[in-house]
C-alpha cells in the first residue's frame, strides 16, 4: 500500500540539484526507454516491470518529484536522455506543454481518454485520476459540508486536518485560483488560516486523525480511504468520505499522466508511444483501479468496488493543463502563513 510523504513544491526552485542525482542513476549501456517518473517507486515499480515485459525492452526509470522533474526537463531541453515523462499531476505536464517540450500524441491514443483528462494541445494524456474529498467523522459531523467555502465559517475553527505541503492540496488551491481568481483564493486561504486548521505530515495521517476523532474533518484524496477500507475492512473505519457536489473547487479531479519528450531519438520515441498505449490498456488501467484505488481513464475498465464511478462525480470544469502555476500557489501559501 502506498505510504505517501508530504511533498513540498518548493522543489521547483531546487530543480537544478536533481541533474547530478539523475546522471548518477544512469548506466554505461543506454536503455531502450528512459522514463522520468514523478510517481512513487513503491507504487509504480510493479507496473513498470509489467511494461518492460510488454515492450520486450530495457526500461530505465529515474524517480523524483513531478515538479522538480518537469523543471529539470525544461532545463535539459533536447539534450534530455528521457523519452517519457510520467507525472503525478497534470500541472507538471502542463508546464512542459506550455514550453512546447512534448511531442504530439497519435489521435488514436488521445481518443482513449475523455478530453477533460488530457492536454488541450494533444501532447499529454492522463492515465489515472483522483478526486479531492472530505474525510469526516459521522459521530462528530453527521452532515458534512457541501463546499470547501463552508470550511472558513467559525464553527469549523480547530476542526480541520490538512497537509499544506502536499502536492495534491497545492494543486487544489491552484485550481481554485484558476476557477475563482487570485483574490478569491487568497481570501479563502486567509479564512482557513484564521480557523486554525491542524497540519499533518501526509494525507494518511489526516485520515487516521479523523478516524480517531482527533479532528472531525480532513482534506484528502479519495483513494486513501478506499485503500484503508481494502486493508482493514470498511466496517473497521469510523471515518467516511464525502464527495463535494455542484462543481465545487474542493472536488477537483486531477490526473497522473504521461507525455513523450521532444528530442527523444527514433527508437525511444517509438517505445514511448507503445508505453503510453500500454498505460492506457486493460492491464495497466486495472492495476490503477484495483491496486491504487485511483480512477482508470481508459480501456473500459471500471473503478474498484465501492468507489463511485467517475461519471457520477460533479467536479469543477477546468483545463487541467492550467494547474501549471504551482509556484505562484506556493508563494500565496507562504504569504498567507500556511506553509
Amino acid at each position: 500500500m502506498r505510504r505517501p510523504l508530504a511533498r513540498s513544491l518548493t522543489a521547483l526552485v531546487a530543480a537544478a540539484l536533481i541533474g547530478p542525482m539523475l546522471a548518477a542513476c544512469g548506466s554505461d549501456d543506454p536503455a531502450d526507454l528512459v522514463i522520468y517518473s514523478g510517481r512513487n517507486e513503491n507504487l509504480v515499480k510493479p507496473l513498470i516491470e509489467k511494461l518492460e515485459k510488454h515492450l520486450g525492452a530495457d526500461v530505465e526509470v529515474r524517480y523524483g518529484d513531478s515538479a522538480e522533474l518537469s523543471a529539470q526537463l525544461l532545463e535539459e531541453g533536447d539534450k534530455t536522455e528521457a523519452g517519457l515523462f510520467l507525472s503525478q499531476d497534470a500541472g507538471a505536464l502542463g508546464a512542459l506543454s506550455a514550453e512546447q517540450r512534448l511531442a504530439p500524441l497519435p489521435k488514436g491514443t488521445l481518443d482513449k481518454v475523455d478530453p477533460a483528462y488530457r492536454g488541450a494541445a494533444g501532447d499529454w494524456t492522463g492515465v489515472s485520476g483522483r478526486v479531492r474529498v472530505l474525510a469526516y467523522h459521522p459521530g462528530q459531523v453527521p452532515t458534512p459540508p457541501n463546499s470547501v467555502h463552508e470550511l472558513v465559517e467559525p464553527q469549523w475553527k480547530g476542526k480541520i486536518g490538512f497537509v499544506p505541503t502536499n502536492a495534491s492540496f497545492q494543486a487544489f488551491v491552484t485550481g481554485m485560483r484558476v476557477l475563482e481568481g487570485e483574490d478569491a483564493a487568497r481570501t479563502w486561504l486567509e479564512g482557513l488560516k484564521a480557523n486554525e486548521p491542524k497540519k499533518y505530515e501526509n494525507n494518511l495521517k489526516v485520515l487516521e486523525a479523523v478516524d480517531k476523532g482527533e479532528v472531525p474533518l480532513g482534506l484528502i484524496n479519495h483513494y486513501y480511504w478506499y485503500e484503508q477500507a481494502a486493508e482493514k475492512g470498511s466496517d473497521a473505519l469510523k471515518a467516511k468520505v464525502h464527495y463535494l457536489p455542484k462543481g465545487d473547487p474542493g472536488g477537483l479531479v486531477n490526473v497522473a499522466g504521461v507525455g513523450i519528450l521532444k528530442g527523444a531519438d527514433k527508437k525511444q520515441a517509438e517505445y514511448a508511444r507503445k508505453a503510453v498505449d500500454y498505460l492506457l490498456g486493460t492491464e495497466a488501467q486495472t492495476y490503477f483501479a484495483e491496486e491504487t484505488k485511483e480512477y482508470p481513464l481508459a480501456a473500459g475498465v471500471t473503478s474498484a468496488e465501492g468507489v463511485p464511478p467517475l461519471e457520477t462525480l460533479q467536479p469543477p470544469k477546468i483545463d487541467l493543463g492550467k494547474l501549471d502555476s504551482l509556484k505562484q500557489t506556493l508563494s500565496m501559501l507562504q504569504e498567507v502563513g500556511l506553509v
